[in-house]
């Protein structure tokens, strides 16, 4: 039998996940043997053969573990752009709890060296998981995006972080942690010289369970009072109190000032 050559031809389909599935060998091997260069351009054709084959959650692995390559050679916003292209392609996939957690691990990296940046991904990862209604590891990623919001003296973006975080919480019905973002919403505001909004956050507070004559309640009526007749001792001893001065929170480790009138 004659083979019909034309048509064999174009019969023919490259093999796109046998090419990735050499590539992933490849990149592990140069990793165990710590050429991280190698490994990271191993990595990015292993995405890319899977990109040609439409397996997007697995593109989107390599060109994670591509990222961590460039991590382990110290070139870290080339690590984090990758990791957010994975990140997209996650949500692309349909796995969008993965790009969240993908964020989160970016945000991690970049920390040390670039705040504004962590930043960003910590609200991206927060979004994502708020988008799947997550509200718990949303809740808790804006959290990191808060304090450090406070860090970089963005104050008026750090209160309405803080308030979408109450939002989730409450909406989750967990009121103690709700409190203690009401305590960081008053100092936030008070450093902002935003009294009225100090005491409207307390205020409104009230309605939430179990607040109204808490411990936490109690000490924000006590610092609002301070502050408003000027008390600096008592002030002090508020700003004092184990409540506030072993708070997980940099707000609560710059002073406050009373204001002049």
């Amino acid at each position: 039998m004659i083979l019909n050559n034309t048509q064999n031809y174009y019969q023919w389909k490259p093999d796109y996940d046998g090419a990735a599935s050499e590539m992933a060998k490849a990149a592990v091997a140069f990793k165990n043997a710590k050429q991280f260069e190698q490994a990271k351009d191993a990595y990015l054709k292993e995405a890319e053969y899977h990109t040609e084959n439409k397996a997007l959650f697995h593109a989107a692995k390599a060109y994670e573990q591509a990222g961590m390559m460039l991590k382990d050679m110290k070139k870290m916003p080339e690590a984090i752009q990758l990791i957010e292209k994975a990140s997209i392609m996650y949500v692309e996939n349909g796995t969008s709890g993965t790009a969240g957690i993908a964020l989160d691990r970016a945000g991690k990296l970049i920390e040390p060296i670039d705040l504004e940046k962590a930043v960003d991904l910590y609200q991206k990862a927060a979004s994502v998981f708020e988008n799947e209604d997550r509200l718990r590891e949303a809740a808790e990623l804006l959290g990191k995006a808060s304090r450090l919001l406070v860090r970089l003296r963005r104050l008026d973006e750090a209160a309405v972080s803080l308030q979408k975080e109450k939002n989730m919480y409450k909406e989750i019905e967990n009121y103690p942690t709700c409190f203690k973002k009401t305590i960081a919403q008053v100092l936030v505001h008070l450093h902002r010289g935003d009294f009225v909004a100090a005491d409207k956050c307390v205020r409104e507070s009230y309605s939430l369970p179990g607040f109204s004559g808490s411990e936490d309640c109690v000490s924000m009526e006590t610092l609002l009072a301070a502050f408003d007749e000027q008390d600096e001792d008592k002030l002090s001893r508020v700003c004092n109190s184990p409540l506030l001065k072993y708070m997980d929170n940099d707000v609560s480790k710059k002073k406050l000032l009373t204001p002049n009138y």
